[in-house]
């Protein structure tokens, strides 16, 4: 075919994928090795015990090797450093966590481009031969965007528009879309919407004094007020409005939540990195049905579900939306409403995805966005989820792991297998500050049978026995709930 008929062709193919709602994109991934992302410290441990073991196993095959006779080693010792780069591997991964968040933005990835350099080019990021490149493969593929796994400043933003056939998407603007894409009501597109006018307002490409706008009269002749200025002052005013209505939708929040305070019963969120399961296992503890999706960012809105603990005590389950590696300042701000739950919350389970090879960096990355909304110092129950992906060795070093004291209680689970709830929801149990359980010896008549059935419903009852007339029972509940019944209880 020549390349007139190529492009024909790609022209075809594009106007299809248009028809069906997906957009071709070119994928842009820069690694400065000035600014390479290094592994948490528990990641590096986790390599060194690796190695370490390696080392161990390698020695005892040597030994063996030496005992039958047989000189030939399986492999040679190498140090950590020349086993494989770090930045490289956490480099692999963040790349693949780029190309699922495009494909959950609706994209279909035409190519994928990579470029390692020293430090950012300060007008195009990537510089001028890369950018010949981009612009190369977005012809040859018919492309309608590019996408940038990195934020672009406006500076950036522009000369890349100027030079390149397509629209150009920074990783916060991607994020944004997403978010877009998954608000329901009315409080996330608000916080979605507050959120792309921030992330707008720096990013304004005015067209100087040729859109002037002149007075009509004597003394006001002359520039006037810009095109820029314009849209600038209308963003402004729009983003107060937003704010607005967002204050409205708090008031509501803290009504609601006096409602609740009034019948205390603690509020338990799960929070974590976005696809770690959180939905799913949410479903799986209170039947609630919401959302389960593979995508990023399925769940924006928090939910909120009524859940009885082992102990009989009563928890608001809270399903909260995810954070993710670099997520935007500008996010966390404007989803501070939907945040106010993990910020009342008296126990965070931090859900982890458990199959995932970067695993200890998703945990950094939550622990930071937390401390972004000072709630670092709430007690903390870890959530292994997706223990039905590892593979038996796996699941074994993980259970020892979470048998180590010290640190956050860490709970192996399947959400959904189902697997681990009833251990999760003993977590719970224990990690509960407010309103403790207590156990306590009663001798109730049995005449208050109205007593007896609030007991057997908010209390776990034990031995009972009869003596005449009086049922003497044990129970273990809630500190308010057997504090009712203290005249009833057995004198030592």
């Amino acid at each position: 075919m020549s390349l007139v008929e190529d492009a024909a062709a790609a022209r075809v193919m594009t106007a299809a994928r248009a028809a069906a709602g997906q957009e071709l994109a070119v994928l842009v991934a820069v690694e400065f090795s000035g600014q390479r992302r290094r592994l948490s410290a528990s990641a590096r441990l986790a390599r060194d015990a690796a190695a370490v073991s390696t080392e161990a196993d390698l020695s005892a095959d040597e030994g063996d090797a030496q005992q039958s006779g047989n000189t030939e080693v399986p492999s040679a010792k190498e140090p950590a450093s020349q086993r494989g780069a770090v930045g490289e591997l956490d480099f692999d991964a963040s790349l693949a966590e780029f190309e699922e968040l495009a494909q959950s933005a609706g994209a279909q990835i035409a190519a994928t481009l990579v470029q390692r350099r020293a430090r950012p080019d300060a007008a195009t990021l990537v510089g001028q031969g890369k950018l010949a490149e981009i612009a190369g493969v977005v012809a040859s593929t018919g492309a309608s965007v590019v996408l940038f796994d990195h934020d672009l400043t406006p500076s950036q933003l522009r000369n890349l528009d100027a030079k390149l056939p397509c629209r150009v998407i920074d990783r916060t603007q991607l994020i944004l879309d997403i978010f877009a894409r998954h608000a329901r009501t009315r409080e996330g597109q608000l916080q979605v919407e507050l959120a792309q006018l921030e992330y707008k307002l720096p990013r304004l490409a005015g067209r100087g004094k040729s859109m002037s706008q002149l007075g009509g009269g004597i003394g006001t002749r002359g520039p006037g007020e810009t095109q820029l200025e314009t849209d600038r002052r209308k963003i402004n005013l729009r983003i107060d409005h937003v704010k607005e209505q967002l204050e409205a939708v708090r008031r509501i929040r803290r009504q609601q939540r006096q409602r609740r305070e009034s019948v205390p019963v603690p509020v338990v969120a799960l929070v974590g990195y976005t696809n770690a399961g959180k939905s799913t296992l949410f479903n799986a503890l209170t039947e609630a049905g919401v959302l389960e999706s593979s995508k990023m960012f399925a769940t924006l809105d928090t939910k909120l579900k009524q859940l009885q603990l082992p102990s009989r005590r009563k928890i608001l389950l809270s399903d909260t939306v995810g954070f993710i590696r670099n997520l935007p300042h500008t996010l966390v701000t404007s989803f501070r409403a939907t945040l106010e739950e993990v910020e009342r919350a008296e126990v965070l389970l931090h859900v982890r995805d458990a199959s995932s090879a970067m695993v200890d960096e998703q945990k950094m990355q939550v622990e930071r966005v937390l401390g972004e909304l000072d709630v670092k110092g709430k007690p903390v129950i870890e959530v292994m989820n997706k223990i039905d992906l590892l593979p038996q060795d796996a699941l074994a070093r993980l259970a020892g792991g979470c048998a180590v004291s010290g640190g956050p209680v860490a709970v192996p689970v399947s959400g959904l297998m189902k697997t681990g709830l009833n251990e999760l929801l003993a977590a719970i149990d224990e990690a509960l500050m407010v309103d403790p359980l207590v156990d306590a010896r009663l001798r109730v008549p049995q005449s208050e049978g109205a007593l007896l059935a609030a007991l057997e419903a908010g209390a776990v009852v034990g031995e009972k026995s009869f003596e005449g007339n009086l049922v003497v029972l044990t129970a273990r509940g809630p500190a308010s709930l057997l504090e009712r019944y203290r005249r009833f209880r057995e004198q030592n």
